[in-house]
């Protein structure tokens, strides 16, 4: 009997997803950093985002990049998805604000802010991926639905961007009708 609940615990196990460091209920960490709307450079800033309501925040792993276009061209799609659901949408990886702003235009069709994530917020969000992609850190395809409150009321760790916009927006959706 201990043998086969050993074997399930370890079927489990791998089957899990790998945890992100920030669980539901922790305190986001704070930012104020670059980013790009439509080609063009921003300040953006996790407490101005939240006085208007959560913030789904996602990171992804480098721009341009096949799966890193594909997901920000479905967050692109459903930006006003979040919107009438009350949330902001913020993408944000280790690349330079050079290349977001390219990439704002782009893939995100200028619908929402990228930002650049320094060490500190790599850090403080635990998404470093451990490796990196064209020459540089990358980090964890991670997204995190933030509550008004500043807290996490959602994450989602999976490298493939298949179901990021779907679990984020039905998150959001449960938050806002909460």
């Amino acid at each position: 009997m201990r043998r086969i609940i050993a074997a399930a615990a370890g079927i489990f196990a791998i089957a899990a997803p790998a945890n992100a460091a920030l669980t539901v209920g922790a305190k986001a960490p704070a930012f104020t950093t670059r980013g790009a709307i439509a080609g063009k450079v921003v300040t953006v800033s996790l407490a101005q985002q939240l006085k208007k309501g959560p913030v789904v925040l996602y990171f992804f792993p480098a721009a341009f990049t096949s799966g890193c276009n594909a997901e920000a061209r479905a967050f692109a799609e459903n930006v006003a998805n979040f919107r009438a659901a009350g949330a902001t949408v913020i993408g944000m990886s280790a690349d330079p604000v050079e290349d977001l702003q390219k990439f704002s235009s782009t893939e995100c069709a200028g619908k929402f802010a990228v930002a650049s994530a320094g060490p500190n917020v790599v850090a403080g969000y635990d998404v470093a991926l451990g490796r990196q992609i064209k020459g540089r850190d990358a980090t964890r395809r991670t997204s995190y639905v933030i509550g008004r409150d500043g807290r996490i009321a959602f994450v989602h760790d999976d490298l493939s961007a298949e179901r990021h916009v779907t679990l984020t927006l039905d998150a959001v959706r449960k938050l806002r009708n909460s």
